[in-house]
């Protein structure tokens, strides 16, 4: 009990345990001895009095002082007491040391803090809670990220707002959340819709959060944008498929080709035996017509078993630097003569710029390509030639390398291919024409000119609207097919253990315009350097026997530091990284089998 003025008039055993003071100690002193000095200063306990005393109670939580100095956390009661006429006689004052609940509150609070500022700090993922409902009640960074929107735009509005329209439609946000709620958990990959309308490929998990009463609270859900994940699986899916088709090609090629070189023996006697009857016996009319249609016969299949070296690649071509626009120009009187009057054909021509192929073939699988279109529109329709640049990624196209490719297409409007028919269609003797119709060798002689060519065929078609065929061939820049990286007769070192390849190395660069010097080995080389300092490129193979390539660039950069360097293998960077280590990584690697162009692109950044 305290009097009217706050001083001490009773004191109970519950009293002197917690403020360690006996009754004969504290009795008669004013309350404000239990406040710390900052509350006593501030008039805390003359407030505490004056809010029992006009309302009625005073009640509050603080530290209190024990008679020991030290301190403890108190929930304190005032009430005050009134006698006759409300004559205030004095106060009831109960305290309470919680000073336990107070750290274990305070522990819980810095422990979700803690778990506060974690979820937070995550950017990778979108975390936020939604109400039983659906909405949204709470936002991390990694949800202002990637849903590109603050808290203040989302909070209390429907999670489903993140989901396309066609999900919508189809009530998933709802189902998702009963799949939670009943299920314990629900996960999927899906299509999701950013703050600005645009869409990625998100990983969701939604799981149901509970209070101590097993009453549902809400849920927690966790957003990844796994966009890049997704769309490097589907360029690695559609590699494997491209290797595969290659691969399998390229079997059948090697069987062709053999079949195709034993025919050609096969024809030549049949020829030569049509020839020497010719010069030996009386020829009647009968007899000659005979001899005629042996004739057309043996040539018709040399023209076949040559359609079947194009398509092995055994074909001699004439590699030829070609203005494909010009080319189709020239040609496009044939073209149409082929076509249908039911049948209209338009050509769009765009700068393509030149490249390497063989100007017969490439004819011969242009009026394959159109005349197949045409067959594909047996009541009329359309054909298209197209010709335009483009720039391509690595293994955008097939497994052609990333830069600038010619691209040629015909496309029709006709019937179209079945997946699995477009599967089957480069392969030789394969054909959906009637007996008599086709031979099924014009898709494989394009083939294995595009395959020539350093090029890629691609087949898109949809049964009912039609076919397009793209010819991607590489584009070449500068004078004779590749721009050349030095001007003036600057020195390169060509280093190789082969001969054929070192001989065939030099011409190469003898026709980019530099001064080729060659060395049969790293030692022969260190020897050349010392020589001519004026050499500005050193191209060596890596594996050599004596000396390798990269100690032979370690020990030439040393002898030259301004030598541009550039090195060449068989082996794949992985193999080679693992025998070479981090010396690899010093030098840039352009690996073998090269065309001319690749060594130029690199040359050029030597110059760049």
């Amino acid at each position: 009990m305290l009097s009217a003025e706050g001083e001490v008039v009773s004191w109970n055993a519950g009293a002197e345990r917690f403020k360690g003071y006996t009754p004969d100690e504290i009795i008669g002193t004013h309350f404000s001895a239990f406040y710390t000095p900052e509350d006593r200063a501030s008039g805390l306990p003359q407030r505490a009095l004056h809010a029992a005393r006009t309302t009625g109670k005073f009640e509050d939580e603080g530290w209190r002082v024990r008679k020991d100095g030290s301190l403890f956390w108190a929930s304190v009661v005032i009430d005050p007491i009134f006698g006759a006429d409300d004559v205030l006689l004095g106060y009831t004052k109960i305290t309470r040391d919680i000073t336990e609940k107070r750290r274990t509150l305070e522990a819980l609070h810095a422990s979700e803090e803690r778990f506060r500022l974690l979820v937070q700090s995550v950017t990778d993922y979108a975390i936020y809670m939604l109400s039983p409902d659906g909405l949204i009640t709470n936002w991390n960074e990694g949800a202002r990220r990637i849903k590109r929107l603050d808290l203040a735009q989302v909070e209390g509005s429907h999670f489903s707002r993140f989901y396309t329209e066609e999900d919508k439609r189809k009530r998933m946000p709802e189902k998702a959340l009963w799949a939670a709620e009943h299920e314990g958990r629900y996960e999927t990959e899906g299509w999701r819709v950013r703050g600005d309308g645009a869409t990625f490929w998100a990983h969701v998990v939604i799981d149901p959060v509970y209070d101590s009463a097993r009453q549902l609270i809400g849920f927690a859900k966790i957003t990844r944008d796994i966009s890049e994940r997704r769309e490097a699986a589907i360029t690695l899916e559609r590699t494997r498929e491209a290797l595969a088709q290659s691969q399998k090609l390229e079997a059948i090629g090697k069987l062709t080709g053999g079949i195709a070189h034993d025919f050609n023996n096969l024809l030549s006697v049949i020829c030569n035996g049509i020839d020497l009857m010719r010069a030996t016996s009386a020829e009647s009319v009968q007899h000659r017509k005979i001899l005629d249609s042996m004739e057309r016969a043996a040539q018709r299949g040399a023209a076949l078993t040559g359609q079947l070296l194009a398509f092995a690649r055994q074909q001699p071509l004439t590699l030829e630097l070609l203005d494909l626009s010009q080319v189709i120009a020239s040609f496009e009187a044939v073209l149409r003569r082929a076509i249908p009057s039911a049948a209209t054909f338009v050509i769009r021509k765009a700068p393509i710029g030149k490249v390497r192929t063989d100007v017969s073939q490439f004819e011969s699988a242009l009026l394959n390509l159109v005349i197949n279109s045409r067959d594909a529109l047996p009541d009329g329709g359309a054909i298209t030639l197209e010709t335009r640049q483009v720039e391509l990624g690595d293994n955008e196209v097939g497994q052609l390398p990333g830069g600038s490719y010619a691209l040629v297409s015909v496309s029709d409007n006709g019937t179209g291919m079945p997946p699995e028919v477009a599967a089957r269609a480069l392969e030789p003797f394969f054909t959906t024409k009637p007996v008599g119709k086709g031979t099924g060798l014009g898709l494989s002689q394009v083939y294995g000119l595009m395959q020539q060519s350093g090029g890629h065929v691609m087949i898109a078609s949809t049964p009912g609207q039609g076919t397009c065929m793209s010819l991607y061939f590489p584009a070449e820049t500068g004078e004779g097919g590749v721009e050349p990286a030095a001007s003036g007769l600057e020195k390169a070192l060509i280093v190789d253990d082969q001969p054929d390849v070192l001989d065939m190395t030099v011409a190469l660069f003898q026709s980019l315009g530099y001064e080729a010097i060659a060395a049969n080995s790293g030692a022969e080389a260190i020897g050349l350097l010392a020589q001519h300092h004026d050499i500005k490129v050193l191209f060596t193979d890596v594996v050599m026997p004596d000396m390798n390539g990269v100690a032979l660039a370690q020990a030439a950069r040393q002898l030259l530091p301004h030598l541009n360097i550039l090195l060449t293998s068989g082996y794949m960077g992985a193999a080679l990284r693992e025998q070479f280590g981090e010396g690899l990584a010093q030098f840039d690697l352009v690996t073998k089998p090269y065309r001319l162009a690749d060594v130029a692109k690199r040359l050029r950044t030597f110059s760049a």
